[in-house]
């Protein structure tokens, strides 16, 4: 059985990977395989193959992100994902809440 400590952990990674994935698209576009390495170079842990993938299709699809392909000189086609300005609000809203909770800990 996993301690509070450890639920607690992956409720604020995993479980909440959209907020890590619109936190890396508002600095820079990037493409899907982009996002997991730097979600595990930026903050240490890797969220698994699919699923950045997954969450990546609902943020596009519910408008927070958008996506355009480019061709990369010498090298294959690419879908980038970019912020869109709602997922900047979304993004607001989720660091307002992480704010008040972070002041209790």
């Amino acid at each position: 059985m996993s301690s509070p400590s450890e639920r607690f952990k992956k409720s604020l990674t995993n479980d909440n990977l959209w907020i890590y994935i619109l936190s890396l698209l508002k600095k820079e576009k990037l493409y899907a395989y982009e996002i997991n390495e730097k979600i595990e170079k930026v903050f240490d842990f890797y969220p698994g193959n699919m699923t950045a993938y997954i969450i990546l299709k609902r943020l596009q699809m519910d408008g927070y992100v958008k996506a355009a392909r480019t061709e990369k000189s010498g090298g294959p086609e690419r879908k980038y994902y970019m912020i869109t300005k709602k997922g900047i609000d979304e993004l607001k809203k989720a660091k307002k809440i992480y704010a008040r909770m972070k002041n209790f800990l």
